[in-house]
C-alpha cells in the first residue's frame, strides 16, 4: 500500500549491541487496575526472575489505570524500594491507553508487557525478547494455542479464545495464532511508528497492533508458553467480546478502504547490509498482481457489457473504441486507488492522461485484431468477435500492468525517503494519558544526519551486583516520565531513537528450568 503523503520506511533491523550505559535494554510494563493485593507479589517475582536470568539491564514499569484502591501506594512503595521499578499513574482507564503512553515515553529499545496475574510462565520472557534484540523480528507474542504450549483453563475461556482467533483469521486474514495472550514485546523503533496508527485504548489494542503490523509485512515471532488461568480475573467477558467485534469491523473497514498508511512500516528488502543497496527489487509485486487481476477481470466484464450495448446501434470498431475508452478510465481510477494505493487528488489528471496513452495501445491491439478478423471473414459471428477481443485484451492486460507499474504509478518511495515521521508527545497541551502524534518532513533531515555521524553509546549489560542497593526512602526519586510543560519529546520514526546501532553478539546466560517463587501460592497447584 502506498500513499502520496508517505513519509518513509523503517530501516533494516539490526542487532542491539551490549555494552555499558545507563539505559535499560528491556522495559516491562505491567498495566494494573485495583490490584493492591496482587501487585507486590507480581513485581517482586518478576524482578527476582530478571535479576537471575536476564543478561541486560532492565526496568519494570507499573502503569496504574486510574485505580481507586491502594494500588498507587503499593506501586510508589515498590518504586522506592527496588531500583529497577518505576510507577506511572493514568487518570483514565484502558490497558491500551496505558501501554501506548508508557511505551511512547520509554527510552528502552525493547518494550514488553505482561498481565499482573503472571499467568504466563516467566521462563518464556527471554525467548520472547531475544528475537527482537538480535534483530530477527519486529514484534513477539506468547501463544497459548501453539502445539507445544501447556495451558490450564476452563472450557468457557478456551472456547471464547479459539472462536475469537477464528474470527480474526476469517475476517482480517490474521495468521498469528493468539491475539489476546497478555505477554507481548515490540522494538521501540517499530512502536514509534506503529502506535500512532492504533485507535483502540482498551483490550482490542493488542489485536489492532498485531493486525496492522502483519498487514505491513513486519515479522511477528511467536513463543509457545505455559499458561495457567487466573480464576479471579476481573475481565468482563461479554463487554470485552463486544468491543473486540466492533474493533474488528473498524479495522477491517480501514484496511478495505486503504485509509491506513501501512507503507511507513515497510522494511527494506533483506536485513543484510549487502541487500540494502539492491536496485530494481520488486516491492509488493504479489499484492499488486492480485489487485490488478481483480480490477482487470471486473474491467473486462464491464468492457464486454459496454461493447454489447454499443454494438446494438453502431459498428464493431466504434463500439470497441467507446467501450474501451469508458472502461479504461474506470480501470485507471480503480487501479490507482486499489492496486497501487495512491490516495488523494494529486496527479490524478496526469495519471488519467497516461492511462489514456495505455488505452491507445490497447485500442491498437484490439482494433488490429478486429481488422484482421474482418479481413479474414466478411461477416464474422458475434461470438467470434468476442473471442478475438478477449484474446487481444489478455495481451493488452499484461502490457497495461507493466506500463502502470513502471510508468504511470512507479514506486516513488525512494524519492521521498528524506521525509520523516515524528511521534510528538506534547503534554503541555494534552493529557499525559493521551499523547498526540504529528508528522514533519525534511526539516529534521539535518538533525538525523548529525545523529548518524555521532552514534550513541551501546546498550548496557545488567551489572552483576550481589545484592541490590536500596535507596533512601526519603530521598527524592527521579521521575520516570518527564512532563515538563516547556518541552516536547519527539520520537523519530525509521530510526532507533536517532541511534545508529552497531553489530554485536548477545551473550546469553543459563536459565534455570524451574523458576518459581516459593512465596507464590499459585505455583503450588
Amino acid at each position: 500500500m502506498r500513499t502520496d503523503s508517505s513519509p518513509g520506511n523503517l530501516p533494516a533491523r539490526e542487532h542491539l549491541p551490549a555494552g555499558s550505559a545507563g539505559t535499560p535494554v528491556l522495559d516491562v510494563v505491567i498495566p494494573v487496575y485495583n490490584e493492591e493485593k496482587d501487585l507486590q507479589p507480581c513485581v517482586v517475582r518478576l524482578h527476582e526472575h530478571l535479576k537471575r536470568t536476564f543478561p541486560y539491564a532492565f526496568r519494570i514499569t507499573v502503569a496504574d489505570n486510574a485505580s481507586t484502591d491502594a494500588t498507587p501506594q503499593v506501586a510508589a512503595r515498590l518504586e522506592s524500594e527496588i531500583p529497577e521499578v518505576r510507577s506511572f499513574r493514568l487518570e483514565q482507564k484502558g490497558r491500551g491507553r496505558a501501554l501506548r503512553t508508557v511505551w511512547s515515553a520509554s527510552d528502552a529499545p525493547i518494550l514488553a508487557y505482561m498481565d499482573v496475574d503472571l499467568s504466563t510462565d516467566l521462563n518464556a520472557l527471554l525467548p520472547l525478547v531475544a528475537p527482537l534484540i538480535s534483530g530477527h523480528s519486529d514484534l513477539a507474542i506468547g501463544s497459548r494455542l501453539a502445539r507445544s504450549s501447556r495451558v490450564v483453563r476452563g472450557a468457557k475461556r478456551e472456547f471464547i479464545s479459539r472462536t475469537y482467533n477464528l474470527i480474526l483469521r476469517g475476517s482480517l486474514q490474521a495468521r498469528f495464532s493468539d491475539a489476546q495472550c497478555g505477554f507481548k514485546a515490540i522494538r521501540r523503533d517499530v512502536a514509534q511508528v506503529l502506535l500512532p496508527l492504533i485507535e483502540d485504548t482498551g483490550w482490542f489494542f493488542d489485536t489492532e497492533m498485531l493486525v496492522l503490523a502483519e498487514r505491513a509485512g513486519l515479522r511477528i515471532h511467536e513463543v509457545p508458553v505455559d499458561w495457567v488461568d487466573d480464576p479471579n480475573s476481573t475481565v468482563h467477558i461479554a463487554k470485552t467480546a463486544t468491543d473486540d467485534l466492533k474493533g474488528v469491523w473498524r479495522v477491517g473497514r480501514a484496511l478495505a478502504t486503504g485509509s491506513l498508511p501501512l507503507d511507513r512500516l515497510a522494511r527494506p528488502f533483506g536485513d543484510d547490509p549487502r541487500d540494502r543497496d539492491l536496485t530494481d527489487v520488486p516491492k509488493g509485486l504479489a499484492r499488486q498482481l492480485v489487485g490488478f487481476c481483480v480490477v482487470g477481470a471486473l474491467s473486462t466484464l464491464f468492457y464486454l457489457l459496454l461493447y454489447s450495448a454499443f454494438r446494438s446501434f453502431s459498428g464493431s470498431q466504434i463500439a470497441n473504441a467507446l467501450a474501451l475508452l469508458v472502461s479504461a478510465v474506470a480501470n485507471t481510477a480503480a487501479n490507482r486507488r486499489l492496486t497501487f494505493g495512491v490516495r488523494g487528488r494529486g496527479s490524478a489528471v496526469r495519471h488519467q492522461a497516461q492511462g489514456l496513452v495505455v488505452f491507445g495501445i490497447g485500442l491498437a491491439l484490439t482494433s488490429g485484431s478486429l481488422a484482421a478478423l474482418n479481413a479474414a471473414t466478411s461477416s464474422p459471428a458475434h461470438s467470434t468477435e468476442l473471442a478475438v477481443l478477449i484474446a487481444a485484451n489478455l495481451a493488452a492486460t499484461v502490457l497495461r500492468f507493466l506500463l502502470f507499474r513502471a510508468w504511470v504509478f512507479p514506486d516513488r518511495r525512494d524519492e521521498t525517503a528524506a521525509s520523516t515521521v515524528v511521534a510528538s508527545h506534547n503534554p503541555a497541551s494534552h493529557n499525559p494519558a493521551s499523547p498526540t502524534y504529528g508528522t514533519t518532513t525534511a526539516a529534521h533531515q539535518q538533525h538525523s544526519h548529525s545523529h548518524q555521524q555521532h552514534p550513541h553509546k551501546p546498550l548496557p549489560q545488567r551489572p552483576n551486583a550481589t545484592a541490590p542497593q536500596r535507596p533512601n526512602a526519603t530521598a527524592p526519586q527521579a521521575p520516570y516520565i518527564d512532563y515538563d510543560h516547556n518541552q516536547t519529546n519527539e520520537f523519530r520514526a525509521g530510526e532507533a531513537a536517532d541511534r545508529t546501532w552497531g553489530d554485536a553478539t548477545m551473550q546469553l546466560q543459563a536459565v534455570r528450568p524451574h523458576d518459581h517463587d516459593p512465596r507464590d501460592t499459585r505455583d503450588a497447584r
